[in-house]
């Protein structure tokens, strides 16, 4: 039985390590977008998943229907939410070995 080179298996880590810090910030820095509406309601999130900027077009706002608009607001930022979920699962997937598997399910 070969005994595995401690050297190299602590190479690999550190490398792995090292992978995962730059993936890690590479979804920090990034923004994404939901939108509903067709586009008439846009949310920007950070990689980290704060809302940046909402962004709602004049036409779609009507006093009488408050609740539409509530809807369409929580939708965009329930879609920018999963897009970020997306970018984590894309960077640190192939890095973590998880592959396809979804990063909350684990």
């Amino acid at each position: 039985m070969n005994q595995p080179d401690m050297a190299q298996l602590m190479r690999q880590a550190q490398e792995m390590q090292a992978q995962l810090e730059r993936a890690q910030q590479e979804i920090l820095a990034s923004t994404v977008e939901g939108q509903a509406g067709n586009g008439l309601v846009k949310v920007k999130m950070s990689g980290g998943g704060e809302v940046l900027d909402i962004s709602i077009d004049p036409k779609i706002v009507d006093p009488d229907d408050v609740e539409t608009l509530q809807d369409l607001v929580l939708s965009a930022v329930n879609q920018a939410s999963r897009s970020v979920a997306d970018l984590s699962e894309r960077k640190l997937g192939p890095i973590s070995g998880f592959g396809g598997q979804s990063l909350g399910s684990l």
